[in-house]
């Protein structure tokens, strides 16, 4: 375990998924030495896609310089793939240990050019988005490029699956098992739908007009 302060930046931004950001904070901000910092282009409450969580962020020009940052995914993610974040991702990924996201995250890394040329996973819908940004493609949980410090993960759940493997380099396999265990991540889920290749056709189509619902709320003023 490395013996100085590990901060990780979470930056924020209008109708984010709350477990893109809750789910990798509870994770990381558990474990000895990591802090987490939450962080958006402007000080102040940020809503989520629910419209009902707010989460107070700093500025992004007041957050410290980020050993590893986590970019969330939701909704609004189509508003920033331009701008502030795209900018400011560009500007602290070289000297990070780890640049990474969850879920419509991975679209906003591939707006700063993080993933060009390489293997990137997101939220199932939106994977055939990722070869616009010149990445390939991977359907699985978690998606590690050790060499370009890119972790990417699929959709809302599998950010924990992330952070975990986050804790487990920035510490030891020791540390994120102990994590794991205080938080007792056991997933047993009631249901085998939780991927589009097990899921019923039925089940499919009503999960799509979930996204299709929350996409039309966020073009709206």
């Amino acid at each position: 375990m490395t013996s100085h302060e590990t901060t990780v930046v979470i930056p924020l931004y209008d109708r984010f998924t709350a477990l893109d950001v809750i789910g990798p904070y509870q994770m990381l901000a558990l474990t000895p030495g990591i802090r987490v910092v939450l962080a958006a282009e402007r000080a102040g409450p940020v809503l989520d896609d629910c419209r009902t969580l707010r989460l107070t962020a700093v500025g992004l020009d007041e957050a410290p310089r980020p050993d590893v940052v986590v970019v969330p995914g939701g909704p609004g993610t189509v508003h920033v793939l331009e701008g502030a974040l795209p900018a400011w991702l560009r500007d602290v990924h070289p000297s990070t240990r780890w640049t990474t996201s969850v879920c419509s995250g991975s679209l906003v890394l591939g707006a700063a050019g993080l993933i060009d040329g390489l293997r990137a996973t997101t939220h199932y819908r939106h994977l055939d988005k990722l070869p616009l940004f010149g990445a390939v493609p991977a359907r699985e949980r978690v998606v590690v490029e050790r060499e370009a410090r890119i972790v990417t993960a699929a959709g809302v759940s599998s950010g924990i699956d992330m952070a975990l493997r986050l804790v487990e380099f920035l510490t030891d396999t020791r540390t994120a098992q102990a994590v794991q265990l205080w938080t007792e991540y056991d997933p047993a889920p009631p249901f085998d739908a939780g991927s589009p290749s097990r899921a019923p056709e039925d089940v499919v189509e009503l999960a799509a007009g979930f996204e299709a619902a929350a996409l039309e709320a966020a073009m709206r003023p």
